[in-house]
């Protein structure tokens, strides 16, 4: 039985993103107590307070699986240097209405990559600074900021050999993290 359910949200809406293919590798780098769910996002109507009162089906669907983890995995892509619009409106949507969020306490993990050499540093600062608005408590260290590049996943989607001993320790430290917030 997996004692700790994380929420896993990936900033990215393409079938083979690279943020997907890292989140499913992130599972399976998991300990066996946890579990790893990937929360849809791409139903979700664009927030617009003037549904706080009448939220869509979706969208409760989302607070509600939020409200069920024990953490949160935010794996991000970066467009224009910030996170994409798809992860903002989905962060949108189950923090309102005001004084109901759903991210409010859960221990999160900021991740990304990309096909810069700075992978997604930037996205995962802006992501950080919603995050403690959010009362979030975010894994300050260790950062990942992974390149996707050749090698980079194997044959059947797990994180290669050159990299696979970085991205085992930043798994280890977040469920640490997670451990730590859920005594």
């Amino acid at each position: 039985m997996n004692k700790y359910r994380i929420a896993v949200v990936v900033g990215s809406l393409r079938k083979d993103s690279f943020n997907r293919r890292l989140a499913n590798a992130l599972a399976r780098m998991a300990p066996p107590e946890f579990s790893f769910e990937q929360l849809r996002i791409d139903d979700l109507p664009l927030y617009n307070q003037d549904d706080d009162g009448h939220q869509a089906a979706p969208v409760l669907r989302l607070k509600k699986e939020v409200a069920a983890a024990q953490g949160v995995l935010f794996v991000t892509a970066e467009y224009n240097r910030s996170i994409p619009g798809v992860l903002k409106n989905a962060i949108d949507n189950a923090s309102r209405p005001y004084g109901q969020s759903a991210w409010s306490g859960k221990p999160a993990g900021v991740i990304g990559i990309s096909i810069g050499t700075i992978g997604t540093a930037m996205a995962q600062q802006h992501l950080r600074n919603v995050l403690v608005f959010l009362d979030m408590p975010a894994m300050p260290q260790p950062e990942a900021f992974l390149q996707a590049k050749e090698g980079f996943f194997d044959a059947d989607g797990n994180v290669g050999e050159a990299s696979r001993g970085f991205v085992q320790s930043w798994v280890n430290a977040y469920c640490a993290w997670v451990k730590r917030h859920n005594p």
